[in-house]
């Protein structure tokens, strides 16, 4: 893949390295278009990434679509899920591929619970309840927030829920009702969400399984809590972070060993019935009248990288779509829901 041309409004930059930097200061033989117009119209653009503010992504994907161009939009994909089916329809009738950046499915610890979940022996067993955390500990981010009215796209609920409820569609698919609450945690009143809890239950063969999705910004832990599912056959718990943002931040690229690769300090444990990696040790369960298996199992290597190999994959025929925009869509809805479910206090069939 080679950066092709940029649409920026903003006048070139006279100071290298400032925040308002213009695209040609790190991609000099770039092209630059200032027009929505002019941009759309360059036929050498083959995929068009949106990576825009949260109210202009659907016009922009849109547009996109329409001129012929694959199209990748920066998560949450757009403001609703009404905008998302206009994408959809617009998608459906281009033929072109349209995804979304969901990048954490393709960081360790998802992975690993993915290939724990997905694997042909099954070491869960059939799967009660998952609990999918993407928890801070008061960052300044957050806790500066003086909002006090919820606004479109506004709240942690969007801005990081839209991450691990998309988590649990890809492992679980769609619920059949959703239960929302949500609260301000950062000293002051107010209905933009920062700490929420979303729950999520199933019907038909999944009608025993129960998916929780939270979020705070209280979280006094050495490593924060992500995972804990469990099974008939098994428990996975998972504390701590893929490393892939903090190496990227360092300057590290997917190209230097090491990058994406865990710990194994917050290797995640797994505990099943039948032993399913060689580092699990048979113990005696608390009641003293069963035996399992129990240890550390190694986490597989994040790589954002393979999202983008995953894109041309599928433009060019030779996979299906990794990230389906669908998906992106009803973690869309079942966030409206979910603030709706709060506001109402009760739960909501997923429609």
């Amino acid at each position: 893949m080679a950066v092709h041309a940029f649409l920026q409004r903003n006048a070139k930059s006279h100071q290298r390295g400032k925040e308002s930097s213009h695209c040609l200061d790190d991609f000099p033989d770039a092209k630059w278009y200032q027009t929505t117009e002019e941009f759309m119209a360059e036929k050498e653009i083959e995929l068009v990434v949106v990576a825009t503010g949260h109210d202009s992504r659907a016009d922009l994907a849109v547009d996109a679509l329409n001129g012929g161009k694959h199209v990748v939009v920066e998560k949450c994909f757009t403001l609703s899920s009404a905008e998302a089916d206009r994408c959809l329809a617009a998608q459906k009738k281009s033929g072109k591929v349209l995804t979304v950046f969901q990048n954490r499915r393709y960081e360790s610890d998802f992975r690993t619970l993915s290939h724990i979940v997905n694997h042909p022996d099954k070491p869960l067993g059939q799967i009660t309840e998952c609990e999918i955390h993407y928890d801070v500990d008061s960052p300044a981010w957050a806790m500066g927030n003086k909002s006090t009215e919820h606004s479109p796209g506004g709240g942690m609920m969007f801005g990081i829920g839209c991450h691990t409820m998309d988590q649990a569609l890809a492992l679980f698919g769609r619920p059949a009702f959703v239960t929302g609450f949500y609260r301000a945690l950062r000293g002051i009143k107010s209905k933009e969400d920062d700490t929420f809890t979303l729950i999520l239950q199933y019907s038909g063969v999944q009608e025993n399984l129960v998916v929780t999705v939270k979020t705070t910004v209280i979280n006094k832990m050495p490593q924060p809590l992500k995972y804990f599912i469990r099974g008939y056959n098994g428990t996975y718990i998972k504390y701590g972070e893929d490393p892939q943002e903090g190496q990227t931040g360092k300057g590290m690229t997917p190209a230097d060993p090491g990058y994406g690769v865990e710990s194994t300090e917050i290797h995640g444990i797994l505990t099943s019935n039948k032993q399913f990696h060689e580092d699990q040790m048979k113990v005696t369960g608390w009641a003293g009248d069963n035996e399992m298996y129990h240890g550390k199992f190694p986490s597989l290597k994040g790589s954002y990288l393979e999202y983008y190999e995953d894109v041309v994959n599928a433009i060019r025929g030779e996979a299906p779509v990794a990230i389906k925009p669908e998906l992106s869509r009803d973690g869309l809805r079942i966030i409206e829901l979910g603030r709706e479910s709060a506001e109402l206090g009760k739960t909501l069939p997923m429609d």
